[in-house]
């Protein structure tokens, strides 16, 4: 076993729309005193992806829905913030509690279908919201030819964000895009510890490694939207986060 270490990136600006991420990590790589090594890890938050996607939607553009307006009363929210997360779901697993618990269309089963409001800014007028990257893996996998190329290096890239769990208190970082990495290992008749086969097991790699960063990067008002993991090894085939997402035929719960 490797020794793994974690190191927060300091000193990231707000992202805006356009901006050139790669170029935004190489430059807190240096001011952090880092240099990429093949075999490195980077980890960004989702928002700091879908800033630089331009991912946002105006709120005062938005005409509720009928069913938008009777959940909005329902669950006490802005039925405009109510219509953009139908927009993006395809299906609503679950509304309680002042929040929806939906099936986006990427297939990630969340809270408001990742619609979130906070940790961005609101710009003029009535407010807007940021949406989860059009193509989470495919942005992960653009990073790293970037990073790639800019650094000399074979790196991974994985695009973070916060999920709650249906049995567990709090929030907990997961992978919805990834690129370089095996974000799934599959484990199927390997041997456990007595020689036994494995049936079922399937490693998360890719949440495993998102969760750790988490713990540097924050989830409030840290202004850490990325860090770097290096020693991190595994010879696993490299695999898109799209992987982690169960089929629906498999969803013993929906």
């Amino acid at each position: 076993m490797h020794p793994v270490s974690l190191h927060a990136l300091h000193g990231i600006p707000l992202v805006e729309p356009g901006d050139d991420l790669a170029g935004l990590i190489g430059q807190a790589l240096q001011d952090n005193g880092l240099t990429l090594v093949d075999g490195d890890i980077l980890v960004l938050a989702q928002k700091i992806v879908s800033k630089a996607e331009g991912c946002y939607v105006n709120l005062d553009a938005v005409t509720p829905s009928a069913r938008a307006r009777e959940l909005a009363d329902e669950l006490g929210k802005d039925p405009r913030h109510v219509q953009v997360v139908l927009n993006e779901a395809e299906e609503l697993v679950k509304v309680g509690q002042h929040v929806i618990i939906a099936a986006h269309r990427l297939g990630l089963v969340m809270a408001n279908a990742g619609i979130d409001e906070s940790n961005i800014s609101h710009g003029e007028g009535d407010g807007r919201v940021l949406l989860l990257p059009r193509d989470p893996d495919g942005s992960a996998e653009a990073l790293k030819a970037r990073l790639d190329a800019d650094h000399g290096v074979s790196v991974g890239v994985i695009i973070n964000d916060s999920f709650g769990r249906p049995w567990r208190n709090g929030v907990v970082g997961v992978a919805i895009g990834a690129a370089g990495i095996p974000a799934l290992v599959d484990q199927v008749g390997a041997n456990d510890l007595f020689g036994r086969k494995l049936k079922v097991t399937e490693i998360a790699t890719a949440d495993e490694l998102a969760s750790a960063a988490s713990l540097l990067m924050g989830q409030a008002a840290e202004g850490v939207p990325a860090a770097l993991i290096r020693g991190f090894r595994n010879t696993a085939p490299a695999r898109p986060a799209s992987a982690l997402i169960r089929d629906r035929k498999r969803d013993m719960f929906r």
